[in-house]
Parts: structure tokens; C-alpha cells; sequence
């Protein structure tokens, strides 16, 4: 079968290798879309600490059962499932975490093995009738949205911003519309991208300079309910507290590099405002099946959002894409 394997820092290679067989306990599955996200693009350039090269990438799967023809859709992040955290229902932070594409091969293949681990916590999602497997590939980072839109708190009434127009932002706009919010503000420094995001999901206004007087101007002064930070970007991190209502929430959604983790925040703000400031870091097994649902439902609409399906041979193709802001949700079919 054919492969895109991580050699190295800037070193994916499409490549033969043998068809994996499933051990004891294990499932084998045909891919049938496995979509790419900003993580693979930074893996592909930076590498990965978790990732001991060679190793297929991808991890957002959707494909059939080999021998049953079971139509399915795999989790990214495997909690242990047995640690205190797992045992406390916090799945997302388990310390001994591990991942498809990670610590095991991924979707970027024409099969993959999925682990006995992975069905031991219920991370083998059967995709509903009239989900095709694109829509349900991207079940992934509606998991990892819903996860921060719970811990954040949205809900019917909210002014949302949401800061970072790529996929992950979309997603966002839509299921806080999903959850019942007032409005939602869709902020981004890339004006072509925040375009064509903006295009798609329709926010109730876009913002691409001086954001945090473009929200205050909008909310007649009170500032948003809750602001999310979809984007790697600090600077956002620290313009969201300042533009945050009284009592508003602030979700740091998406992480920053490594080697600059550090902003400065204003304690008084926080203080003063009674903010609430949370973390999301992925998703549960419980996540992505209600991702799924909400996709069947048509709460959250995710095909217009696929913007590029490329064959296995293109994927550094679909990486270049997702990494230069031409595409919002960029599909790979083996």
C-alpha cells in the first residue's frame, strides 16, 4: 500500500510499505479520508517530540471496517482510560496520553491498524447514516471545538470572539451558533483569509485591525462573553483579556510555540472583571461522538468547509495549502 511517511524535519515521503495486519484485540480499517490540520503542518516542518520517525502521519480518520464494512470514524488523542485523572472523567488531560499519527501510524495511508487501546475507551465512532466520510473526518476538530466551547462555557445569549479565521475558527463561528450565541465576531490579521472564511460561515462581523476597539465598538462598550483564541499567537492571547466583558470567559484554545509560551497579562483585568480564563487541550471519546451527532443533525455544518480532496501522492500538497491559508479544510483519500 502506499504511505506518507515523517522522516525527519522536511522529509515526508509518499512510499511503499507492507499492508498492517490487526493483532488481538485491534481493528483494521480501509481509509477513506483522513483531512489534515495545522498540527501536521508543524510536525512536518518542526517534527514532533512525541514522534519517533519513520511514522505515518494523520489523524483525523474516517474509513470502513475491513471485513465488515463497518463505516467508522477513529478518535486522535487515546487516554489511558485507568490514571486518576481517566478515572475522574478527565479524559483530555491525561497524562499518559497518546496519539494516532503520533505514537502510532495514522490515516495518511490506504489502511491503518487501530490499537486495542483506542477501543477500550470507546474511540471507534460508527458514522451515521448520510455522513459521507470527509464530513466525518472532520468529526475530530469539531471534537477538540466542542471540548473548548464546554470548558468555556458558550452558551444562548453570548457576544462570541472568535480570533483565527483557519479551520479550527470556522468551526468555532458554528457550533457557537450551534450552542445559542447572540452574536459572533470572527477576528484575523490575514485579510484574503479572514475572507474567505468569513464567506463560508458568515459571522456577524470580521475584524482584521485593532480588534480590541472593533469588539468594544461593537458591544456598545461591555466587550464579548466570550472570547476564544484559535490562532498560536500571544499577542491575541493578551488582547482578548482586555476586550473580555465583565465575567466574560476567555479560552486560550490554541497553544503557543515551544520556545515563546510567555505574555503578559494584566492580573487586574482578570482580577477586577472576575474573568475566567481556561484552557483546551483536545478532545475525549465522548467529544468526537457528539461531534458526529451534531454533524448528522446539521447543528454544525462541516461540508462546505472541505474546501480541497487531494489524493495520497498530493498530501505535501495539502499540507503547503493548510499552511499558507489558501484552504480552510483540506481532505486526503487514499
Amino acid at each position: 500500500m502506499k504511505v506518507a511517511r515523517f522522516h525527519a524535519p522536511g522529509d515526508l515521503r509518499i512510499e511503499d510499505a507492507p499492508e498492517p495486519q490487526a493483532g488481538p484485540g485491534e481493528l483494521k480499517i480501509r481509509v477513506r479520508n483522513c483531512s489534515t490540520c495545522g498540527t501536521d503542518a508543524k510536525i512536518f516542518r518542526y517534527g514532533h517530540h512525541h514522534i519517533r520517525p519513520p511514522r505515518v502521519m494523520g489523524h483525523e480518520i474516517a474509513g470502513e471496517v475491513v471485513g465488515t464494512g463497518a463505516r467508522v470514524q477513529v478518535i486522535a488523542a487515546i487516554p489511558c482510560g485507568t490514571c486518576p485523572e481517566c478515572r475522574r472523567g478527565r479524559l483530555t488531560v491525561c497524562p499518559r496520553q497518546e496519539s494516532m499519527g503520533y505514537h502510532y501510524d495514522g490515516g495518511f495511508a490506504e489502511y491503518v491498524v487501530v490499537p486495542a487501546k483506542v477501543l477500550a475507551v470507546n474511540g471507534v465512532n460508527t458514522v451515521p447514516d448520510g455522513v459521507g466520510f470527509a464530513e466525518a473526518s472532520v468529526a475530530e476538530p469539531l471534537a477538540c471545538v466542542l471540548n473548548g466551547q464546554s470548558l468555556a462555557g458558550v452558551g444562548p445569549g453570548d457576544d462570541v470572539v472568535v480570533m483565527g479565521a483557519g479551520p479550527i475558527g470556522c468551526l468555532h463561528v458554528r457550533l457557537a451558533r450551534a450552542r445559542g450565541a447572540s452574536r459572533v465576531f470572527l477576528v484575523d490579521v490575514n485579510a484574503d483569509r479572514l475572507a474567505m472564511a468569513a464567506a463560508l460561515v458568515r459571522p456577524d462581523a470580521v475584524i482584521d485591525s485593532d480588534a480590541v476597539g472593533q469588539v468594544l465598538k461593537l458591544t456598545g462598550g461591555r466587550g464579548a462573553d466570550v472570547v476564544i483564541i484559535a490562532a498560536a499567537s500571544g499577542a491575541a492571547q493578551e488582547q482578548a483579556v482586555r476586550m473580555a466583558a465583565r465575567q466574560g470567559r476567555v479560552s486560550f484554545f490554541g497553544g503557543l510555540p515551544k520556545d515563546d509560551p510567555v505574555i503578559a497579562l494584566d492580573a487586574n483585568l482578570v482580577h477586577y472583571r472576575e474573568l475566567t480564563i481556561v484552557g483546551a487541550n483536545g478532545s475525549s471519546p465522548a467529544h468526537n461522538a457528539e461531534a458526529l451527532r451534531l454533524v448528522a443533525e446539521g447543528a454544525v455544518v462541516v461540508s462546505d468547509l472541505i474546501t480541497h480532496r487531494l489524493p495520497l501522492p498530493r498530501v505535501l500538497d495539502g499540507i503547503d495549502l493548510v499552511s499558507t491559508g489558501k484552504a480552510i479544510k483540506v481532505t486526503i483519500e487514499p
